[in-house]
Formats: structure tokens, sequence, C-alpha cells
């Protein structure tokens, strides 16, 4: 997400992930509209216009979330194991890294909302308020472990930042066990093997029972389709070597539908199937203005996810303090808090998430530069 700027002559811009950035903008856009059609009271008053759209929008558009979660293992895959090896030499300074990326801006964001709640609060009464935010629960957001410790959430969506974090130091824990663990014979297939292993555990026990939805291996399913979508997707493998990623991939979700079917997995199985043919597809240089558009959206696409909630929040209570109660004033609170949550989402991406991410990474820079003690 960080921008890259240059001085003098003008200097390519670098390639583009063209699937991944179209299904993090569309799976962005779903989750904003998700959230304005969940919590009112807008749309308990639109809904009497567009009631069958809203019904989907209430209960299938955050299937979404699976789209991060999927893009968000072959990413991690890229990054952290691009061959499919094990071994990670710092697990420690990597998650860090990971933490120092997510958490600043997150907190920023929570801070916003508990703001937004307490203005909102002044203008209308509805259960999308969230009551005075406590010291407690500001420090257990910092740390994201909100959900784990039992404290209500302050913005709509704040525990998939958590997950995600979850999700990406699982990763790394199983890197680093694996190159502890693993001889020079077993490092080739090693990191599919464990990554099978999680993957189906997930998806065959964890991702059935939802006492575990605070936690990474109740998601790990989907994440686990993506790090295997990327390895399989390699130019570099041989033809068998494909085929059985690729059945490592498909083979522990058919049997996951097949023991319960979950649309949440279908729709996991579908993106990564998709990553695996077209994920590494990178845009031509001259991208139309269409492609700068979903580029864009994709590189605000946190910062969307981080803030909308906040401005959706705001536009509710304005609405119902000053606007009248006819469904189609109330359909353009939505549209105007769609359009304000991603205008929104662009200024706090350029003021907030990366000013903070500079900061964070010249500390981290300062920090891990200084000379061990003897």
């Amino acid at each position: 997400m960080n921008a890259a700027v240059s001085a003098g002559p003008a200097m390519a811009a670098p390639a583009q992930f063209g699937l991944i950035n179209l299904l993090k903008a569309g799976a962005a856009q779903l989750i904003v509209l998700h959230h304005l059609a969940f919590y009112g009271p807008m749309s308990d008053h639109a809904r009497a216009l567009m009631p069958e759209l809203m019904d989907w929008l209430t209960d299938h558009a955050r299937i979404a979330v699976q789209v991060f979660l999927v893009v968000g293992g072959f990413l991690a895959a890229k990054s952290l194991s691009p061959s499919g090896r094990p071994g990670i030499a710092t697990p420690l300074h990597t998650t860090w890294r990971r933490y120092a990326k997510l958490a600043p801006p997150f907190l920023a964001a929570a801070l916003l909302a508990a703001g937004a709640n307490a203005l909102a609060s002044a203008w209308m009464t509805h259960d999308s308020i969230s009551a005075p935010a406590s010291f407690g629960q500001l420090s257990a957001h910092a740390l994201l472990l909100h959900s784990v410790l039992g404290y209500e959430s302050l913005s709509a969506g704040a525990w998939y930042v958590a997950i995600d974090f979850q999700l990406y130091a699982g990763m790394v824990l199983l890197l680093w066990l694996s190159g502890r663990l693993s001889g020079d014979g077993l490092r080739t297939w090693l990191m599919p093997a464990v990554m099978l292993a999680a993957v189906s555990s997930s998806l065959l026990y964890f991702n059935l029972d939802s006492d575990w939805d605070n936690w990474a291996p109740y998601f790990f399913g989907s994440y686990g389709l993506g790090v295997l979508a990327w390895w399989a997707s390699d130019a570099k493998r041989t033809r068998g070597a494909v085929a059985l990623l690729l059945a490592m991939l498909v083979l522990p979700a058919l049997a996951a539908l097949v023991l319960e079917f979950r649309v949440r997995i279908a729709v996991a199985l579908a993106v990564a199937c998709a990553l695996f043919a077209f994920g590494r597809a990178r845009l031509a240089a001259d991208a139309g203005r269409a492609w700068q558009l979903v580029n864009y959206l994709a590189k605000t696409s946190y910062a969307v996810f981080l803030i909308h909630f906040p401005v959706s929040l705001l536009v509710n209570a304005a609405f119902t303090r000053f606007a009248p109660a006819e469904p189609y004033w109330q359909a353009a609170g939505m549209a105007i808090a769609w359009g304000a949550s991603l205008a929104a989402g662009a200024a706090f991406h350029r003021w907030v998430e990366l000013p903070l991410g500079r900061i964070v990474s010249r500390v981290a820079q300062h920090v891990y530069a200084r000379p061990v003690p003897a």
C-alpha cells in the first residue's frame, strides 16, 4: 500500500497485479455496502425501495471477506516463501513488521470511530452506536486482541484486522518451525505438506465450529488456499509438481464442501483457482483509466476498510436528525455515505496511513541499526 515517490526524471510506475487489484477493489466496495445495509437506520427506511437488493447486501455481501483472506494468503506466500521452501531468518522481526503495518492506522481509525460514536449518539439512538470507549478497550484494540479479550469492537470489520495479523503470524511460525525441523532432503515438499495439513484441519474441523471464529485456525483454510495458489502458479515448476499442488489446493476444499456445504468456502475455492490461473498476470504499463481507478481503489482498500464505518455512522446520524424519514431521502443518504467513505479512505490513506508507515519504518530502521551490546 506504500506509494513510491521519486525525484528527478519520471520513473515507470511499478507493474500491478491486475486480478488481485480488481478483487480487492470490488470486495472493498461490497464490504462497505454490506455494512451500510446491515447497520441502520438509513437502510431500515430505504429497504422499501429495494428489498431484495438490501437483503442480499445484508445476508451475502459479507462473503467478500473471503477474497481478502485468499488474496492475503497468496501475497503472504509471495513475500515470505515464494518458492514454497521452509525457513525464515528473522521470525520476530518479520511478524513485528506486519504488526507495525496494520496496527498504527487501525488504532487511529479506532480513535476516530470512538469520536464518531460520541457525536452520533447526540443525534440519534440506535444499536449501531457503541458505548463510550474505555482505556482497556482501546488498549486491546492497539494490541489487536479486542475480540480475544472479549471487548466490543469500536468499528465494524475490526475483527478482520486482528485475524489478518494472526494468520500472518501463523504463517511465519509454520515457516520457521519447518525450517528448524527439516533436513535438506525434505525442503522441497515439506511446506506444501504442512500447508495441506493446516488447510485440511481448518476446513474439516475448526471452520465448522463458530466458537473458533476469534482465532486464526477458523480462517486458515481460506488463507492457506491462497498460499497454495501462489506455489502452484509458479511457472518454474514441472507439470507434475503443479498438478500435485493444485490437488492439494482443490481436494481439501471439495472434501469440506461435501462434509458441510459453506458458501464462504466455495467462494474461497473459486478465488484461489482464479488466482492460480491469473493471479500473477500484470497489467500493461499503459493500462487505461478504468484500470487506473481499479488500482487506486485497491491501493486505498485498507484505509477504506478502516474508516468507512465511522463515516457511515455519522452520515446515518445526520440523516436521522436532519432529513425526512422517507425512503428516497434515506437511500440518497446511503449513496452519500458510500461516496464519503471512499473519499475519507483516500484522505486517510494519504494523510494517516502513509505518514504513519514512514514513521514506523524510520523507527524500525533506527532500532535494528543499533549495534548489539557485547
